[in-house]
């Protein structure tokens, strides 16, 4: 029989539901005020909520229906309380009228999801929204054998079904559990058929023989209780078989699929058989995965990607041993005692989950190499330690090392991104320089040649000793951009010998471009941290990129038309120093030149077939003004691609001879679901995230080191529950702007 109650679900769940008006009939509901309420949260504890504030007949059905579900809840462990508000206290749940009229649900202190209230209707309703939504992870069904247990006192044996609760995996998974346990045959096992072969299951045959008999049973009964819903196990009778069966094999394995021989083997120990079943159901699994990226259905159904991600991965079994995992109890010890990197993640999320992933495969990349200890903490478990973290935003990462200001990780949601920071936190920065060998060795990337394939171009900034103001904002920039790129400072009596050989005015910056063997001078003619943050950034970028999803926002951020070259592969050599001669000779100043490779980029095609009907031969070079009226110009395609040709387009462009190909609609992209607004969430993220975190103007140094006294700090306690669980805007695109956010404290990004 299946179980019901507690066994079934392993969570517990909160929920809170929210009204207007006020019945004094439903006497059973204990009542109590928001700050009452509020405070008896705890993390895992189910809690249902109901706020009133005005008498109505309007929800006296729903009311009693509410009172009807108080009893079945309570036997989830869901306890159930009105809360009266009252003009003297506020809260964010006795506001407006439309956020009064919607059900949401908690766990512990934390805002899981919320539905209108018109979706419980009834005790049925109310009791299947709370316990049976989707979004719950930790659902489980359990087979109780109770039919083979003679002694009543006894407790009965059960089986937990792992395949996901779906119909027909229920409907399957309670025929393979009423299918006999064991089966003893005489048949030839090619020929033998039975309800777990036409399930899809295999068959294991253990053989035995008379003198064996009582021995190979217990064996065998033993292997089925082990391989129960995964495998049918048949004792196969040696001295009764017709058909001649190998002397040494001692077990007969035969796959579902019709047609495939059976296999005869010798498995002398009762864990081989169970790894030899499983691991051939392994594959079969990844197999059936396979097939279902090509023509399974769900997919389709999946309107974001990321959600499509994780969808698709589902049965990646990821190494979480290489990462260690923090509690309430043990987070302060650990990032205390040792360099960490904590991720701070929920997971019931679809972009946690995604980013697990990555942040598993930089743990796989970091495997015996690194002194940084990789940790992550579940903020659905353990919110108040998330709280006291000041992480509201999920995922979220930060890098806590000994004595230092915990660091915060802004970049894009990926491996290497994440790889990139951690692998170049190995140092300070800026790094302090101290001799003119030392500078022409940083210079070179022989001083730090094992950084040099995270970061592409070294920073040195020369300054004289008396410049105590500007080196400490170039000290700020350098600190600020940490993790992205190498900076290093020379602040010596002998500075003019290195501001000489380089012919840089002090102060000053020097670039290495390491890939290209180039040293470039640019004086400073402002040394204040946000200026000298965008002349790095600016010169992070490359004259003629090859453009990516990844870095597109990079180049879009300099709101200039965008030039680009499609080519399906590696561009021509020719058309390459045809634009380099343009840029140097100042004729694109005005645009962002660029190009994109179809076959790295293939979302590129659908870029061309908005802009051409029908899609002419590659290349292509177009000019798209994006930022303005959305014109596409098209360069004449029986025109090659060379300087004079260029030049003359670029002329006609000017002054109006050239008709655009297309004009793009001025109308904004939307979600497909409101619940798939990741836009408007960042944006209210970021928003309430500097009222909060930021009232007034501070550094950054000022923002880390209250994330440092608040992860010391063990005796702050959150009073409200989290009011939504935001997504971190994660494109590193907007770093320039996440620092005039702190040096200049810009309402939003």
């Amino acid at each position: 029989m299946m179980s019901s109650g507690s066994s079934v679900f392993r969570v517990g769940i909160s929920f809170a539901i929210m009204c207007i008006f006020y019945v004094p009939t439903i006497d059973s509901l204990p009542e109590l005020s928001p700050q009452k309420y509020f405070s008896t949260l705890q993390p895992g504890k189910a809690s249902l909520a109901y706020f009133c504030q005005a008498d109505s007949p309007r929800t006296s059905v729903f009311l009693e229906e509410l009172n009807e579900a108080v009893r079945p809840l309570q036997d989830y462990g869901i306890s159930v309380a009105k809360v009266n508000c009252v003009k003297e206290e506020t809260s964010r749940y006795c506001g407006k009228e439309k956020d009064l009229m919607k059900a949401y649900l908690f766990k512990g202190n934390i805002l899981l999801r919320e539905f209108p209230t018109d979706t419980l209707f009834d005790v049925n309703a109310i009791v299947a929204h709370v316990l049976f939504s989707e979004d719950v992870e930790y659902a489980r069904l359990y087979f109780f054998h109770c039919k083979l247990v003679l002694d009543l006192t006894q407790q009965c044996r059960r089986t937990l079904m792992e395949q996901p609760l779906t119909t027909l995996n229920i409907h399957l998974f309670i025929k393979i559990m009423k299918a006999p346990l064991l089966t003893e045959v005489a048949d030839d096992p090619q020929q033998v058929s039975t309800v777990h072969l036409q399930l899809g299951l295999p068959l294991v045959f253990i053989v035995s023989q008379q003198a064996t008999y009582e021995a190979d049973r217990r064996t065998a009964e033993w292997v089925a209780w082990r391989l129960l819903g995964k495998a049918g196990v048949l004792l196969l009778l040696r001295d009764s078989l017709e058909v001649n069966i190998p002397q040494h094999a001692n077990v007969v394995f035969k796959r579902a699929e019709k047609g495939v021989p059976v296999e005869f083997l010798v498995l002398r120990d009762v864990d081989l058989i169970i790894s030899h079943v499983e691991n051939n159901i392994h594959v079969e699994e990844i197999q059936e995965d396979e097939d279902d990226d090509v023509e399974g259905p769900d997919i389709v159904t999946q309107d974001d990607e990321v959600a499509e991600t994780v969808y698709r991965d589902r049965k990646r079994k990821l190494p979480l041993e290489l990462t260690v995992e923090l509690t309430e109890e043990t987070f302060n010890a650990t990032v205390m005692a040792s360099d960490n990197i904590v991720l701070f993640y929920v997971d019931w999320q679809a972009v946690s989950m995604a980013f697990l992933q990555s942040y598993i495969d930089v743990a796989i990349k970091l495997k015996g190499t690194s002194t940084m200890l990789l940790t992550r903490i579940n903020c659905a478990d353990w919110p108040d330690v998330c709280t006291k973290q000041n992480v509201t935003e999920f995922p979220f990462v930060k890098m806590y090392k000994k004595g230092k200001n915990p660091v915060s990780y802004t970049g894009m949601l990926g491996t290497e991104d994440l790889l990139k920071f951690i692998q170049l936190n190995r140092i300070s920065y800026p790094v302090n320089i101290t001799s003119i060998q030392e500078a022409e060795e940083y210079l070179s990337g022989e001083l730090y040649k094992d950084l040099i394939s995270y970061s592409s171009m070294s920073v040195l900034g020369l300054f004289s000793p008396n410049m105590t103001t500007a080196k400490e904002d170039f000290s700020e920039a350098g600190n600020y951009l940490k993790g992205y790129v190498i900076t290093g400072i020379y602040s010596e009596e002998d500075v003019s010998l290195l501001s000489n050989r380089y012919a840089a005015t002090l102060p000053a910056l020097l670039l290495a471009r390491h890939t290209e063997g180039k040293i470039e001078s640019i004086p400073l003619a402002s040394t204040h941290a946000q200026d000298v943050v965008q002349i790095i950034t600016d010169a992070l970028l490359e004259t003629f990129p090859e453009i990516t999803v990844e870095n597109l926002p990079s180049y879009f951020r300099l709101q200039k038309p965008l030039l680009i070259l499609f080519s399906d592969g590696s561009i021509n050599p020719q058309y390459k120093n045809a634009i380099l001669t343009l840029v140097k000779q100042k004729y694109l100043d005005s645009f962002t030149p660029c190009w994109l490779n179809l076959k790295n980029t293939p979302v590129g095609r659908g870029i061309l077939r908005a802009y051409f009907d029908p899609l002419p031969p590659l290349p292509l070079l177009v000019l798209v003004n994006l930022h303005s009226g959305g014109q596409v110009f098209a360069f004449p395609s029986d025109q090659a691609i060379i300087e004079e040709n260029l030049v003359l387009w670029l002329k006609k462009l000017e002054v109006g001879l050239e008709n655009p190909i297309t004009i793009l609609p001025a109308q904004e992209w939307k979600p497909p679901l409101p619940a798939y607004d990741f836009l408007s969430m960042m944006d209210a993220a970021t928003s309430q995230h500097d009222t909060e975190k930021v009232p007034k103007c501070m550094k950054e140094t000022d923002v880390q080191e209250n994330d440092k006294e608040q992860y010391e700090d063990k005796s702050a306690v959150r009073k409200e529950p989290i009011e939504t669980l935001r997504i971190k805007h994660w494109n590193r695109s907007n770093w320039f702007k996440e620092a005039e956010k702190s040096f200049k404290c810009d309402k939003e990004l």
